[in-house]
Order: C-alpha cells, then sequence, then structure tokens
C-alpha cells in the first residue's frame, strides 16, 4: 500500500530530525502538519519548500508541547486541515545537562513534558481516528539514551526510559486496531539540540568543545561517525511502510553500536 495522501503530524519538525521526517514523508506522498519554535519566516519558508518540492500540502501548527489542551489542538487542526492524522511522530525534544543535585526544579518539569508527557497527549488525541480508520503509525523519537544513561542528563535520560514504556503500553492496546507504535533510538545525530549541548558539557565536564565532540559524543559511538538526520527518517519511512505491519512496541536503535556494548 502507498503512503500517498496519508497525512501525518510531527512535533519539533522546524529543523532537524524532525524536519528530515517531515520531508522524507513528503517524499512519499504524504502531507504534513509540521509544529516547532523558529522564527516565523523561516518556518514559513520550510513549509512552502515541502510543498514545491514534493507537491503535498504542509501545514503548520505552533502548538507549545508544554500545554495539554494545545497539544490536543494540534491534533485537531491537522484533521481539520488535512483531512485525518495517519501518521503521528512524537519528535519534539529540549535537553539540559546538569548534576542532579543541582538540577533545576523549572529544566525537569520542562523536559519531562515536552521529551515524554507531549507524546501521550499527542497519542490520546490521533489514537481514536486512527482506530476508527483501522490504520495508523505512531513513532517517538527515544534515544540510546531510552537504554542506557549518561552522567548530568537525569531528566532526558528519564524521559526517554518513560517514553519507550509508554510506547510499548500504546501498541499492546492498539494491536488489533492495524495501528503500530514503535521508538527510534538514535544516538548522537548533528542537530541543533545536539550542538547546543556543547558549552553545557564543557562547563560540567571542564573539557574543550573539541574533546567534547571526541571524548564525549563520538566516544559512546563504536563508528566513531554522527548519525545523520536522514538515516533517521528513513527508519520512520520504513516503519510506516507494510513491510513493518507487524514491528510494534519496538525500540529500534540507530547509534553506531553504541548500545551494542
Amino acid at each position: 500500500m502507498s503512503l500517498k495522501s496519508k497525512n501525518a503530524v510531527v512535533t519539533g519538525s522546524t529543523s532537524g530530525i524532525g524536519l528530515a521526517y517531515a520531508r522524507a514523508l513528503a517524499a512519499e506522498g504524504v502531507n504534513v502538519q509540521i509544529n516547532g519554535f523558529g522564527k516565523p519566516e523561516d518556518i514559513e519558508t520550510e513549509r512552502k519548500k515541502i510543498e514545491a518540492d514534493f507537491g503535498v500540502k504542509a501545514t503548520y501548527s505552533p502548538a507549545d508541547m508544554t500545554k495539554p489542551a494545545e497539544i490536543a489542538g494540534m491534533v485537531q487542526q491537522a484533521e481539520k486541515e488535512l483531512g485525518s492524522v495517519d501518521i503521528l511522530i512524537n519528535n519534539a525534544g529540549i535537553q539540559f545537562v546538569s548534576p542532579v543535585d543541582e538540577f533545576p526544579v523549572d529544566k525537569w518539569d520542562q523536559i519531562i513534558a515536552i521529551n515524554m508527557s507531549s507524546a501521550f497527549h499527542a497519542m490520546r488525541a490521533a489514537i481514536p481516528g486512527m482506530r476508527a480508520r483501522g490504520w495508523g503509525r505512531i513513532i517517538s523519537t527515544a534515544s540510546a539514551h531510552s537504554l542506557v544513561a549518561s552522567p548530568f542528563k537525569s531528566a532526558y535520560v528519564t524521559a526517554k526510559h518513560g517514553l519507550v514504556g509508554l510506547t510499548k503500553t500504546v501498541a499492546l492496546e492498539v494491536a488489533t486496531h492495524g495501528v503500530t507504535a514503535n521508538c527510534i533510538s538514535p544516538g548522537y545525530v548533528w542537530t541543533p539540540l545536539v550542538e547546543n549541548q556543547i558549552p553545557d558539557t564543557m562547563k560540567a565536564r571542564g573539557l574543550t568543545r573539541e574533546q567534547v565532540i571526541n571524548d564525549v559524543l563520538l566516544d559512546a559511538q563504536p563508528t566513531k561517525q554522527f548519525v545523520t538526520v536522514d538515516q533517521v527518517a528513513a527508519i520512520a519511512v520504513f516503519l510506516c511502510s507494510d513491510a513493518a505491519s507487524q514491528i510494534t512496541g519496538a525500540n529500534i536503535s540507530v547509534d553506531g553500536g553504541w548500545t551494542a556494548a
């Protein structure tokens, strides 16, 4: 079955992995709703580019992933403007690096809300329509940190572990309705999120920028290469295909061998 004319919501998709998801799905004929923060003119440029490059409909939701009502409204907007939400990709995420005893409480709450709870609220809103139509794909961007921990990332590691548990539970609940739910767990992907955490890691560990890249980030990945956004997006497209219809409740690692050890 072709994905052409299916409709997708991708959270956190104005840049990085999320934008790669949106563009990869659009290349398969999927209409997409992007979401995230950024300069309005930059977001509009990306939205128009998706439409121009792939001949699909692309819309935008500014929904704040810390606000449940806005998340539900995002799904409703997509159902109204696109006609349905057949594919939901929970990708919104932020990072903050600090020792646990110094971790700001507001940062903890924000990371849990955006990286984990937002996926619950989006799934809760999208699943009724998927179940009614007898087809759906739910994909959440977890992380190698959904399987292993690193120091100074207590909130992020907690959220990503929780996201996998949520995905497994949802997969069981919708298993007989033609709906699958899976996680993709990348290692270090060169995105703004990774680049922006380098200064905090430099401060926390007393390292130079080069030491953080080579001795902290890529040290974890046996291939000694960053994962690319296009590699992650290709996995998502596969998970939406008929070939992956019996893959559900899975957590697929794309981490250069990081979690093999």
